[in-house]
């Protein structure tokens, strides 16, 4: 693969060379003193990638998302690209890698993959400095007077590691104080959502020092400010603030900055580098995690009114195969052409899109194309988003490229030079935050009640009492279905959502609650990628 010097590819899009920092020969860093050379410039338009709720068939978000900015190339629009650093869980894990697939792919791939330009390390030494600190503070005279029951800083390590869910630190003796902790995958730590959340350094530094690690005997919270060693993180996330710049494999443009899980965190690309985005192009593209009940949801609720985002339209992407699965299908007759129940699962679009448009956001339907969709299939899909009135387009970005999306390409164009809606949330800040789940689960997911355990009770009362009314709410919930059960496809009726309990990140100003099976820490599979890895040729 033939790819450009990094500096020629940010000059593309009027990046000077002197804010270019290269990792190497094709990935860079952005100077974040850019900002000052762009700050009078007008805004570009926002369109966000999502999707229907996803299934083992797979349904290509990423890579489409990449084939539309390959597409905006082929019509001469002037584009930019977002999207989130891939987690080393998930590359070793189930998913793989997260840098889309064939011609709608970025590069170089197995860097970006990897260890990238260290973002992720430097969070994952950041989360565990605190963790250390706040250890060494108890057994050192305990003089901020921490409860070791009530320690909610966990360390993070970015692998999928099951055995790390539950541990016990500090036993024996001089090796600190005995307790209970836990390990979650850095994405899923609040520090990752920290990042993708503040507007620029300053604000990341006063967000970390409202983090609460733990609370005292008398109930009050411990923050990273008592621990003092807000300056020593910053040290380390000197680098890891600044946007990261690569290319597409035909050479577009790509920003690729933090990665929150979108089940458990917020599940978007940093507003850094999506202000910066913004100010690049006429149009900029991003995705959000997962199905649109996720993603999108905290795209919209979450990210966009931190980063005063208006957005100007989204692409809701589905597949053949996977609104088969939806509509009854095994896993292992996909293959076979079943109209019927492809008809059947269109129910789970419908409700995506519906679901977005509840935002006031205009839509276009992306029909991504794998090999085994028969003309049937497609035809039938077409004509039913057709008869419901909504734009569509197929694409075939992942054998094509950009060639494959400039019918996208074309309808996306058309959607943010003719919006004329008005982004609205679905929830208000001020109101109480039972409410603000209620309205999630109700109006996104189609539940028919919350439930709450005694914990959940108990924490959301807590909360309330140290003035936490105006947080996001951010669901940890399965991706897997619209309800918190992941074996429920489709479009479950009657069901009811479980708070199991819900937990505090007061530097991202989000509350989380727990349902269903959530884990903020995956294991690997039977058989997982790590492994698959192993009958590749490894070049010495």
């Amino acid at each position: 693969m033939d790819l450009l010097p990094i500096e020629k590819v940010a000059q593309s899009v009027g990046i000077n060379e002197k804010y270019i920092e290269p990792y190497g020969k094709y990935k860079a860093k952005i100077d974040p003193s850019i900002n000052k050379e762009l700050e009078n410039k007008k805004n570009g338009k926002l369109v966000l990638v999502t999707s229907i709720t996803p299934t083992k068939a797979g349904e290509g978000k990423t890579t489409t998302a990449i084939a539309l900015s390959e597409g905006m190339a082929k019509i001469n629009q002037k584009a930019m690209l977002c999207l989130r650093e891939p987690s080393l869980g998930p590359v070793f894990g189930l998913k793989g890698g997260a840098t889309g697939g064939g011609l709608a792919s970025i590069a170089p791939k197995d860097d970006i993959n990897l260890h990238f330009t260290g973002d992720i390390h430097a969070l994952t030494s950041s989360i565990n400095l605190i963790a250390a600190v706040l250890d060494n503070s108890i057994y050192q005279g305990n003089l901020l007077n921490i409860d070791p029951e009530k320690v909610v800083w966990t360390r993070a390590l970015d692998m999928n590691d099951r055995v790390l869910r539950n541990i016990k630190v500090g036993i024996g003796k001089f090796n600190g104080v005995e307790r209970d902790d836990h390990f979650v995958i850095t994405v899923a730590s609040e520090l990752m959502a920290i990042l993708c959340l503040a507007k620029n350094s300053k604000d990341f530094h006063s967000r970390i020092k409202k983090i609460i690690v733990a609370y005292t005997y008398d109930n009050k919270p411990v923050t990273v400010a008592d621990l003092k060693v807000s300056n020593a993180v910053m040290k380390l996330m000197k680098e890891a603030l600044k946007p990261n710049i690569v290319q597409t494999v035909e050479h577009n443009p790509v920003l690729v900055h933090g990665g929150p899980f979108a089940n458990i965190a917020h599940g978007c690309n940093s507003i850094i580098a999506t202000k910066l985005a913004m100010k690049l192009a006429p149009i900029t593209i991003t995705e959000a995690g997962f199905g649109a009940d996720l993603g999108a949801e905290k795209f919209f609720d979450i990210a966009c009114r931190e980063g005063d985002f208006k957005p100007s339209g989204a692409v809701v992407v589905a597949t053949v195969k996977a609104l088969k699965m939806h509509g009854g299908v095994a896993y292992k007759d996909l293959k076979k052409e079943n109209v019927e129940a492809l008809l059947s699962g269109v129910s789970n679009l419908k409700a995506h899109i519906e679901n977005v448009k509840k935002y006031n956001i205009p839509i276009v339907v992306a029909i991504n194309h794998f090999d085994h969709d028969t003309k049937n299939e497609i035809d039938a899909l077409t004509s039913w988003c057709i008869k419901e009135g909504y734009t569509v387009s197929f694409l075939d970005g992942f054998s094509k490229g950009g060639n494959g999306t400039i019918d996208l390409a074309k309808k996306v164009v058309e959607m943010v030079n003719s919006d004329s809606e008005y982004f609205n949330p679905i929830y208000e800040l001020n109101t109480p935050i039972k409410d603000k789940i209620s309205k999630i689960a109700k109006t996104i997911y189609g539940a028919k009640e919350v439930k709450y355990l005694d914990k959940a009770n108990e924490q959301i009362k807590k909360y309330e009492q140290m003035g936490f009314n105006n947080a996001y709410v951010c669901i940890a919930k399965t991706p897997n279905s619209l309800s918190d059960n992941p074996k429920a496809l489709g479009v479950p009726k009657d069901f009811t959502i479980t708070v199991k309990e819900v937990n505090l990140s007061a530097g991202a100003n989000f509350i989380i609650p727990l349902t269903g099976s959530i884990l903020t820490m995956p294991g690997l599979g039977k058989i997982p990628s790590a492994i698959k890895m192993e009958d590749e040729v490894i070049k010495y």
